[in-house]
């Protein structure tokens, strides 16, 4: 909306902020420390919020980096399924539906399909280890 205030957009973000800040406004701020991740949406970045967050010495901010979807393995997943659709006629949604679903259900029993794909990220899988 043109004219929309970017600060009042973000209300319950600044909302959020000084009320974490409220709750440990006390000796325990000495030893407290938040994180806060946040994306780039314009409110998040804006003047106000960045004072809100300067003024909490407390508050360590991280910004996510801008979308990447050569990084997002479900791109790589939904790109071989359009890939394997890319000749087909459909007439209707429900065979289109039922034709994805197909695709989605082969995947599962091809573990080097997905293994491709993960590698096609340059990410890696780690196995968790229990505490």
């Amino acid at each position: 909306m043109a004219g929309a205030d970017p600060v009042a957009a973000d209300r319950p973000g600044q909302a959020l902020t000084v009320g974490v800040g409220l709750h440990v406004a006390h000796p325990v701020t000495e030893i407290f420390r938040g994180v806060l991740v946040r994306d780039r949406l314009n409110t998040h970045i804006s003047r106000a919020m960045c004072d809100l967050i300067a003024e909490r010495a407390w508050l360590t901010v991280f910004l996510l980096p801008a979308y990447s979807s050569d990084l997002n393995l479900v791109e790589w997943v939904w790109a071989h399924v359009k890939d394997s659709l890319a000749n087909l006629a459909v007439m209707a949604s429900v065979r289109l539906e039922a034709l994805v679903r197909n695709r989605l259900k082969r995947l599962q029993y091809r573990p080097d399909t997905l293994d491709g794909c993960i590698a096609g990220t340059g990410l890696t899988l780690d196995t968790p280890t229990s505490p």
